[in-house]
């Protein structure tokens, strides 16, 4: 059994900003003792990435700009705070994708040893209607998934 761990996928959602430190505690148990390095991704869609420039004076950006947009983000700049605290390796990667989609491709391009994600509960029905990021990572990632609950 290979217990190597060489690259972690830390997704960061658009709500994520209330679970910074147990995501960030749950991924520094594995990347500390392993040597991992923690790829921080956020995925924005279209119009995200579009609200979201706009909102940070960047009106006419495009998905070129993207890592530009991230290094502004609060959120992911939290969590390069705390791994930096403890000596967690990280890099950051922004993506302008379908959300699903382009945590798993860029779990394939970095060949990502585990992916860490988060989400909220939700009714079967809720799910069935408006779909589940994590569901959807879950169920196709090309390696082992930890899944976060919000509000635990």
């Amino acid at each position: 059994m290979d217990l190597d761990f060489d690259t972690i996928l830390l997704a960061v959602g658009p709500r994520d900003e209330d679970s910074v430190e147990r995501l960030a505690e749950t991924v520094a148990q594995v990347a500390l003792p392993t040597g991992a390095t923690v790829v921080l991704t956020h995925v924005f869609t279209g119009q995200e990435f579009r609200e979201t420039a706009t909102m940070l004076d960047y009106p006419d950006a495009d998905a070129s700009m993207v890592d530009e947009i991230l290094d502004r983000y609060d959120t992911v700049k939290r969590f390069e705070e705390l791994f930096e605290e403890v000596g967690v390796d990280w890099e950051r990667r922004g993506i302008v994708d379908d959300v699903a989609e382009g945590i798993l491709s860029l779990a394939g391009e970095i060949d990502a040893d585990r992916i860490v994600v988060s989400g909220r509960r939700r009714s079967p029905a809720g799910k069935a209607v408006f779909g589940s990021v994590s569901q959807e990572v879950l169920l196709n990632a090309p390696c082992p998934v930890t899944y976060v609950r919000e509000g635990l």
